[in-house]
């Protein structure tokens, strides 16, 4: 009864707060307005005991929208602005990389020609002090830096910070200002003909930012390019469109949705991509979601490039925000996206919303991301691509054109829990300020120190004892089988620290089996064509 009330609920309070039209059409949901102010006003006056009524009503709204689809949400007040942020592309801050540790606030880096940056803030500092107040020793986490830290542009704040081999503290006032929030993590060369760039999701500035990247790369010579949308969750439709733009010629579709109560919209190319004639890769997996597979899924539907990896999440359903009158939200699902051949992205949830979001740990669990051969889809969501026919299929997110199963060879609980309770982030931080200098003069460039640079046994050592002093221990031969990917990621970190997140990019991909296959396909003119073709 209580969840039929809670539906029952919050759907009158749709109708009648932000669908208008509807509430006008049908005179019903006058009565059942009134019918809810009624109860409102029973409980508020008569009920045994005190009731949050804020609370009463927000659960409502989060239980109806689940019976709807596992895609309509709720978003509070304070919730609606850090959404927003990752897809405007920006924030108004300081513009650093932090980490807690040891109860301190380090500075990672500052963000490049943000405000930190310009004071004078570098890399290693530890910030003691911010506002006159003591931040260090006190049990401060990252949400309470943030809250410090953030602010409007134009506002001031003052930060005390040590600095290694400097005597005393130093005293800063940094003016808050906008700061960018990356959607391209990594561009570089792969070799003398193949580019490579990683988008991590689809914002406003996505394709400012990916033509920047085009630009520092020689296209000149660049004859293919792996496109790295792995775990890329989505964002932006126009950004996804956008970005297939670079790669089509003029007039075809990329994608086109409709629902109930909106009538088809079509999205097509236009003549002003750059990368017409560049082959192509785009590498995806179980993470890649929405706008990530409305790119794919246009890529694939025109032959225009391979997919490869693993199947993408299959999410395909349109959400419009429709804003409450406290400033909270809901993301209503409106329409549902479709391929350029018609195909479904979205996945099934006729289950209910607990099994949907189980759904990726089923595939796990059934070998899915082990064997294509574990995956079956039904004669009827066969399709064809537009221009070679090749069959695809639809109803559950795209399917590569070439299976790379998931890298599980060093998938052992003690790598998770060093990871996951951030003792190699920790320790990386520790020994990189420590030897920062040390590094530079030995390898001054990031192609030096990737060519060059190797973890000693001690530093190994030394990091399984910071483990153990967290209760994280492991058997000999647990540790053994964990230590390459430990000293693969623990290379790119400190890479990443020194230089960027390219340097990290080009370290990790050296033993990802996603993207050697990639590379091996996009120079083997014989075999990209042969599986393009469908042959």
């Amino acid at each position: 009864m209580r969840k039929i009330f809670y539906i029952i609920l919050f759907s009158l309070t749709v109708q009648t707060a932000f669908l208008p039209k509807l509430f006008c059409q049908a005179q019903m949901f006058n009565e059942q307005a009134f019918k809810l102010n009624k109860l409102l006003n029973l409980i508020s006056n008569y009920y045994v005991d005190t009731v949050n009524e804020n609370k009463l009503v927000e659960d409502a709204i989060r239980q109806l929208l689940r019976e709807l689809d596992p895609h309509s949400v709720y978003i509070t007040k304070d919730e609606v602005k850090k959404m927003n942020e990752p897809l405007m592309g920006d924030f108004e801050g300081v513009g650093i990389y932090f980490n807690v540790l040891d109860d301190t606030i380090i500075v990672i880096s500052p963000i490049s020609g943000g405000p930190s940056e310009k004071v004078g803030i570098m890399a290693g500092d530890r910030i003691v002090r911010i506002n006159g107040e003591k931040v260090a020793g006190i049990g401060i986490t990252t949400n309470m830096v943030r809250k410090k830290l953030l602010g409007p542009k134009g506002t001031k704040v003052n930060v005390d910070i040590l600095r290694r081999n400097v005597s005393g503290l130093l005293h800063f006032t940094i003016t808050r200002d906008k700061i960018p929030i990356y959607s391209l993590d990594a561009s570089y060369m792969v070799n003398d003909k193949t580019g490579y760039i990683k988008i991590n999701r689809f914002s406003v500035k996505t394709l400012d930012e990916f033509h920047k990247a085009l630009d520092e790369l020689p296209l000149d010579k660049m004859k293919g390019l792996i496109l790295d949308l792995r775990d890329n969750g989505g964002g932006v439709l126009t950004a996804a469109t956008d970005l297939v733009d670079e790669f089509m010629p003029e007039g075809r579709m990329i994608v086109y949705m409709q629902g109930e109560h909106l009538k088809r919209q079509e999205f097509y190319t236009t003549a002003r991509g750059r990368l017409k004639n560049v082959r192509l890769v785009v590498l995806v997996n179980e993470g890649s979601a929405s706008a990530s597979e409305i790119f794919s899924g246009a890529i694939q539907d025109w032959d225009r490039g391979l997919i490869v990896g693993r199947r993408t999440f299959g999410k395909g359903l349109v959400q419009k925000p429709f804003y409450l009158p406290d400033y909270s939200m809901v993301r209503l699902t409106i329409a549902r996206y479709y391929t350029p051949s018609g195909r479904l992205i979205q996945k099934s949830y006729k289950n209910g919303y607990d099994n949907y979001m189980m759904e990726l740990n089923n595939r796990y669990m059934h070998g899915e991301l082990l064997s294509a051969d574990s995956i079956h889809f039904p004669d009827s969501l066969r399709f064809y691509t537009l221009k070679d026919h090749r069959l695809v299929y639809g109803g559950g997110g795209i399917m590569p054109d070439v299976f790379v199963p998931a890298d599980t060879s060093a998938n052992t609980s003690y790598l998770h829990q060093m990871i996951g309770q951030g003792v190699v982030t920790s320790f990386v931080l520790e020994w990189e300020d420590a030897h920062r200098k040390q590094i530079l003069g030995k390898y001054p460039t990031v192609d030096a120190f990737i060519k060059n640079f190797r973890l000693s046994d001690d530093f190994m050592h030394n990091m399984r004892i910071a483990g153990e002093e967290k209760k994280i221990k492991a058997e000999e031969e647990t540790f053994k089988q964990s230590a390459p990917k430990l000293r693969l990621l623990i290379r790119a970190l400190i890479a990443r620290n020194i230089w960027n997140s390219s340097a990290y990019f080009r370290i990790v991909n050296e033993e990802s089996p996603d993207f050697l296959k990639a590379v091996d396909l996009i120079n083997n003119d014989q075999i990209y064509q042969k599986i393009l073709e469908g042959k």
